[in-house]
């Protein structure tokens, strides 16, 4: 299995990312050219859980949607999922995401965050490249919600 990883600084606290990333309005809000709408198909966020994500036009030409399962789930740090449907699954199988939201220690880092999105995969389809188009949207998506923040 392959393993890709990057990280973007937020300037908001670990907490308050964690709540953005964790609540269906207020993500498909944050930027609707990357993320046009999530939503709980089944449970409320909790391992086994699964939750849809349809894609914005600024993505749409690599990906529609995303089914994920929820596996994991540290409360206020990370969540873990594993696709199970759409475009992603018929390219990479298995694909597994973390999106993690890690405090900055220190005194003048108390607003600030490293949000990190890491995937492991294993490419399915001929000719697949690794999944660059999909770490660079999901850290655009990341970045945005410093923007967002400020009006929520």
């Amino acid at each position: 299995m392959e393993t890709m990883k990057g990280e973007v600084v937020l300037n908001i606290p670990s907490e308050k990312a964690w709540e953005m990333y964790r609540n269906n309005e207020i993500l498909s809000k944050i930027n609707p050219d990357l993320l046009s709408a999530a939503e709980y198909i089944q449970g409320d966020g909790a391992p086994g859980s699964l939750r849809l994500f349809k894609l914005g036009p600024a993505i749409r030409n690599y990906v529609n949607e995303s089914m994920e399962k929820i596996e994991k789930v540290e409360t206020g740090r990370s969540v873990t999922y594993e696709v199970i449907g759409g475009d992603l699954k018929e390219m990479y199988d298995p694909y597994r995401v973390t999106f993690s939201f890690i405090p900055i220690e220190g005194d003048n880092n108390v607003n600030k965050c490293i949000a990190e999105w890491k995937a492991e995969f294993k490419v399915s389809a001929p000719a697949t490249p690794p999944p660059e188009k999909a770490k660079d949207a999901a850290l655009r998506f990341l970045k945005s919600f410093d923007n967002f923040q400020q009006s929520y």
